[in-house]
C-alpha cells in the first residue's frame, strides 16, 4: 500500500492523463482552458493566453497588493458574512464552528481543517452530517508554521479556514456543480474579473482516502482549495468511496487581504491589535519595503531554508535593500504581527477548554504565548497582552460572540504565565552555566524540561547554533493526541445487552452464559457496570460466586470469578451489590454537578480533565492555571449542595451524535472521546449536560450532600477536587468528629485552635532557642570553616544559615553540609565526599549528604586547603 505522499505523487500524473475525466467539466464550460506552465510545469487552467501558472514564484510575485484587485473590498468579518449569504442561496447551510480543541477526536489536539470537525464519523457515513450541504467558518490551530509567522505575510498557527462540504453518494456527487458555487463566490461575490483567476490541478490524499483538488489563485496568491474526495486506496489499485466528500478550505485571512490589496494579511486580520501595538512599539511599515519583500517572503520558509542568512541575501537581491537594510525594516514589523497572531490563537484556545501548560496540546500554546513574551521583550516593548486578547474578542463578535465568555480569567492567566515565564529567565542561567556541547537535542529537552528558550541559551552562550525550524521541530513533538489501547479478548460473542441502562433500579438478573476464557464469564446480557470513564466496576455474584472485576472489551462484558461452578450453556443469576451501586452512582452524578458548577464559578476556560469514582470517594480533575482559594473551593461547594435541594431531574437519553451536538453544542465532551454513533447523554437541567456512559441517580437530591475534602494542582493547568458525597459524605463527617476527639485529647483542651496556637508558640520558643544556639556555635568556629561538630545535619543547616563559606562534619548522625558564597557548593561537597566516602550532593550556595570515614585532622587540613583555595 502507499503512503499518503506516494499517492499524491502517482495520481496527479495519472489524473492528468485524462483531466476531463477527474477534474469538473464546467471548468472548460466557463471559458478555461489547460495548459502547461513554463516555469514549475505544473497543469493549469486560465480563461487567456498565458505561460506561466498563477503561482507567485512562476507569475513574478503578488501583484494584488496596492491594487484594486477585487472589485469587492470586505473587512476580514466581513467575508464570512458575505460568503455565507451567497452559498446559502445555492442551496448551502451555514452552521457555527466547533471549537478548536478537537474533544471528540482521540488522535488530534487541536482542529487543524474544516474536515476535522466531520472526521471520523460523517466522512465515513455512520453519522449524518449537522446539515447538507454546509459551509463553516472553522478556527483551525496549526504549530508547524510558528518560524514563518510574521515573516512570509501570509502564515498563521492559527486561521480561519472556511469550509465548503458536501457528504454525497457516488450517483449524487457533481464535481462540477460544486466548482460553480465557489468560482461565483469570486467572481460575484469579491468581484475578481474571470480572466484573473488561475486554476491548478492537483491531488489531496490523507489516510488512505484521496481525490483530484483545483487551487484558486488570483494575482500570485493561492485563495481556496476545493478537494474532490472520491477514492480509496486497495491492494489491487483503488475504488470509489461509498460516500463521496467535498471538502474546501478557503482562507479568510487571505481573502480579505486580496479584497483590500493590503501590505499583508496581519493588517486587515487584525486592524485594531496591530493599531495599539504599533502605537505601543512605535514600529511603522515600510509600504515600499514590504512591497517589494513579500512576493519573495516565501523564500524564508523556515521548513526549506537550510541557511537563513544566505536566504534573505538571495531575498534582499531581488529588492532595492541590502540584508540588513531589509531586515531593519521588516523583522520589527515580524514581531507585532507575531504577537498579534499568537494572542488571537491564545483566545480561541481558551475559550475552548485549552490552557498553556507543559503536556498535551496545551505545550504549543505555552510554546506560541512565550514566543509572544520574548518578542516583546527583545524590542523592549511594555505590551498588555490581555488587553490584545480583549481586542481580538470585540473585533471577532460579529462571528463569534462566544469569545468574550473567556474574558473573565484571560488577565489573571496571563499573568500568571508572565510570572512564570520570568521565573523561567531567573533559574535558566544557572543551569545553562553549566552546559556542555549544547546541540539540537539538547535545546529542545532544556525547553521541554524547563521552559528555557533557544534565544535565552544563545545569549548566555554565543557559540550555541539554534535551527533555523527550532518551533516547528518542538511543536511537532506535541501535535497529537496519545491513543490509548482497547482492551481486547480473544473469544467469538456477540455484544452484551446492558441492562444497566434500561433499570438503573435493578439488582438482580437472568441471563445466559455464552462463553468462559481466562476467568472471564461472557453473559448475553448483564447488570454489572464495567469500569469504564473513571467509574468503578460492580461487583456482586453469579450463582453465588464472588464478581471481584467487570470489564469492557469492544462491547463484550467480562466479569471476573476466581472459581467457576457453571458452564457456558447455563442460565445464570445474577445479583449486584446494592450498596456499592448506590453509591457508585451518587459520586458519578455528584462530579457531573462539580462540573458544571465550577464551571459557572471559575469560567468558560473550565474542562474535565479527568476523574475517578469510588464507593467511599471521587475525585475530578478540572482544566485551571492555579491552585483554588478557599473561597472559590466554598462558592463551588455551595452552589454543588444547592443544585442537590433544588432537585434536579437527571435525564439519560441516547441521542444520534449530530442531533446531540447541535442540540446541546460541543461542551458535551468533557471526558476522553466518545467512540460511538449514538451518545448517551445526562443532562440535568441547568446545572450540567454531558455524553456520559455511567450509571447515575434519577434526581440530584439522591446524592445527598456533597463535601469538597481537598484540593491540589496535579499538574500545569490541571487542578484536583477530591469531594464524597451520600453515605461517603456522612462517613467524611463522622470521621472528622472522631479525628476533633482524639486531637482535643491529645492537646489537653476542647478548645482545638487555642491548644494548636499553643503548641506553636512552643515550637517557636524552641526554633529561636535553637538558632540562638546555632549562632553560639558559629562564634565558637572562631573563623573555622572545616570542623566536625557534635550536631545533626537541622543543626548544621541552622549554624550555616549565617551565611560563608563551610564544610561541616555532623557527628551526631554522620552528616556533611557544605555552603559556599561562589556558589561552588557542589563543587566543594565532591571533593569533601573523595576524601570521607560521603554520598549526596546539591547545587549553588548549598550542598549536603552523609560520610562513612571519620574525618581525622589529615583530612581536615587538606580540606581547609581546598576551601582557602
Amino acid at each position: 500500500m502507499l503512503t499518503d505522499k506516494e499517492l499524491k505523487k502517482k495520481f496527479v500524473s495519472e489524473f492528468a492523463k485524462n483531466p476531463t475525466k477527474y477534474y469538473p467539466s464546467s471548468m472548460k464550460e466557463t471559458g478555461f482552458s489547460r495548459k502547461k506552465c513554463a516555469s514549475c510545469n505544473r497543469a493549469f487552467w486560465s480563461t487567456l493566453p498565458r505561460s506561466v501558472c498563477g503561482d507567485s514564484a512562476c507569475c513574478g510575485g503578488y501583484s494584488f497588493i496596492g491594487a484594486t484587485p477585487a472589485k469587492n473590498a470586505m473587512s476580514y468579518p466581513d467575508v464570512w458574512k458575505n460568503f455565507s449569504v451567497l452559498l446559502k442561496k445555492q442551496g448551502y447551510t451555514p452552521i457555527n464552528r466547533y471549537p478548536v480543541s478537537a474533544r471528540w477526536r482521540n488522535d488530534l489536539h487541536f482542529v487543524e481543517a474544516s474536515i476535522d470537525d466531520f472526521i471520523p464519523y460523517v466522512v465515513s457515513g455512520e453519522v449524518k452530517p449537522p446539515a447538507n450541504p454546509l459551509v463553516v467558518p472553522q478556527p483551525c490551530l496549526r504549530f508547524n508554521d510558528i518560524e514563518n509567522v510574521g515573516i512570509t505575510g501570509a502564515h498563521y498557527t492559527c486561521f480561519v479556514m472556511i469550509g465548503q462540504h458536501r457528504f454525497e453518494t457516488p450517483a449524487d456527487y457533481k464535481a462540477g456543480d460544486y466548482f460553480l458555487h465557489l468560482l461565483k463566490w469570486f467572481t460575484e461575490g469579491m468581484g475578481i474579473p474571470m480572466e484573473e483567476i488561475v486554476l491548478h490541478e492537483d491531488v489531496w490524499a490523507g489516510s488512505g482516502n484521496f481525490g483530484p483538488c483545483v487551487e484558486f489563485f488570483s494575482r500570485g496568491l493561492e485563495l481556496a482549495n476545493q478537494v474532490y474526495m472520491q477514492f480509496r486506496q486497495t491492494p489491487g489499485g483503488y475504488e470509489d468511496l461509498p460516500l463521496k466528500v467535498l471538502d474546501m478550505g478557503l482562507g479568510q485571512e487571505r481573502n480579505a487581504w486580496f479584497s483590500r490589496g493590503a501590505s499583508t494579511s496581519y493588517e486587515t486580520t487584525f486592524p485594531t491589535v496591530l493599531k495599539y501595538l504599533k502605537k505601543k512599539s512605535d514600529v511603522k511599515t515600510d509600504e515600499k519595503a514590504v512591497k517589494e519583500f513579500l512576493p519573495y517572503a516565501s523564500l524564508l520558509n523556515m521548513d526549506e531554508v537550510q541557511d537563513v542568512a544566505k536566504a534573505w541575501n538571495t531575498v534582499a537581491k531581488k529588492t532595492s535593500y541590502d540584508a540588513a537594510a531589509l531586515k531593519e525594516r521588516i523583522l520589527p514589523l515580524a514581531a507585532i504581527y507575531s504577537i498579534a497572531e499568537h494572542t488571537r490563537a491564545l483566545l480561541f484556545a481558551l475559550n475552548d477548554g485549552t490552557l498553556p501548560s507543559n503536556v498535551g496540546g496545551g505545550y504549543n500554546l505555552r510554546l506560541i504565548l512565550r514566543r509572544a513574551f520574548s518578542l516583546a521583550r527583545r524590542h523592549g516593548w511594555e505590551v498588555d497582552f490581555a488587553k490584545l486578547i480583549e481586542m481580538h474578542a470585540s473585533y471577532l463578535a460579529p462571528m463569534y460572540p462566544e469569545l468574550k465568555n473567556s474574558l473573565k480569567a484571560v488577565p489573571e492567566i496571563v499573568a500568571y504565565e508572565q510570572e512564570k515565564y520570568g521565573a523561567t529567565e531567573k533559574k535558566s542561567r544557572e543551569i545553562i552555566a553549566k552546559l556542555k556541547n549544547v546541540g539540537t537535542e539538547k535545546l529542545i529537552e532544556l525547553y521541554d524540561s524547563h521552559g528555557i528558550t533557544p534565544e535565552t541559551v544563545k545569549k548566555e552562550k554565543p557559540e550555541v547554533e539554534i535551527p533555523d525550524n527550532f518551533y516547528p521541530m518542538v511543536a511537532e513533538r506535541h501535535r497529537h493526541a496519545a491513543k490509548k489501547e482497547a482492551k481486547a479478548l480473544d473469544v467469538n460473542a456477540p455484544a452484551t445487552e446492558m441492562l444497566y441502562y434500561k433499570d438503573g433500579n435493578a439488582r438482580t438478573f437472568a441471563a445466559k452464559v455464552l462463553a468462559i476464557k481466562d476467568g472471564w464469564i461472557i453473559l448475553d446480557k448483564t447488570l454489572f457496570y464495567p469500569e469504564g470513564g473513571g467509574q468503578q466496576n460492580d461487583t456482586g455474584t453469579i450463582n453465588g460466586a464472588r464478581v471481584t472485576d467487570v470489564q469492557k472489551f469492544a462491547g463484550i462484558i467480562g466479569h471476573k470469578i476466581g472459581n467457576v461452578p457453571f458452564k457456558a450453556g447455563d442460565t445464570v443469576k445474577g445479583t449486584v451489590d446494592d450498596e456499592r451501586r448506590k453509591r457508585l452512582m451518587a459520586h458519578h452524578s455528584a462530579i457531573h454537578i462539580v462540573n458544571g458548577v465550577a464551571r459557572k464559578t471559575l469560567g468558560s476556560h473550565v474542562w474535565q480533565a479527568g476523574t475517578l469514582k469510588t464507593p467511599d470517594k471521587a475525585h475530578i480533575d478540572l482544566t485551571h492555571y492555579k491552585t483554588l482559594t478557599d473561597d472559590e473551593l466554598k462558592e463551588i461547594e455551595r452552589r454543588a449542595n444547592e443544585a442537590v435541594t433544588r432537585r434536579v431531574h437527571v435525564s439519560k437519553r441516547v441521542i444520534e451524535r449530530t442531533d446531540a451536538e447541535k442540540k446541546y453544542g460541543m461542551t458535551i465532551y468533557q471526558g476522553p472521546a466518545v467512540p460511538a454513533k449514538e451518545l448517551r447523554i445526562i443532562d440535568m437541567e441547568d446545572v450540567d449536560v454531558e455524553a456520559c456512559g455511567g450509571t447515575h441517580v434519577e434526581n440530584t437530591a439522591d446524592v445527598g450532600e456533597i463535601i469538597i475534602t481537598g484540593t491540589e494542582k496535579i499538574q500545569d493547568g490541571i487542578v484536583r477536587l477530591t469531594l464524597a458525597a451520600g453515605r461517603a459524605a456522612e462517613e467524611y463527617h463522622a470521621g472528622m468528629s472522631a479525628l476533633l476527639k482524639e486531637t482535643e485529647k491529645i492537646l489537653g483542651t476542647t478548645n482545638v485552635v487555642e491548644g494548636a496556637e499553643r503548641l506553636f508558640n512552643e515550637w517557636k520558643k524552641l526554633k529561636k532557642e535553637r538558632e540562638k544556639s546555632a549562632l553560639a556555635t558559629v562564634e565558637s568556629l572562631r573563623g573555622e570553616h572545616v570542623a566536625v561538630m557534635p550536631l545533626s545535619r537541622a543543626e548544621l543547616l541552622a549554624v550555616t544559615k549565617a551565611g560563608g563559606t563551610y564544610i561541616l562534619f555532623g557527628s551526631k548522625d554522620r552528616s556533611i553540609v557544605v555552603t559556599s558564597t561562589k556558589n561552588e557548593a557542589a563543587k566543594l561537597f565532591a571533593e569533601a565526599a573523595k576524601l570521607c566516602g560521603g554520598r549526596g550532593g546539591g547545587e549553588g550556595a548549598i550542598a549536603q549528604g552523609i560520610y562513612e570515614k571519620e574525618p581525622d585532622e589529615a583530612m581536615l587540613k587538606r580540606m581547609r586547603k581546598i576551601v582557602d583555595g
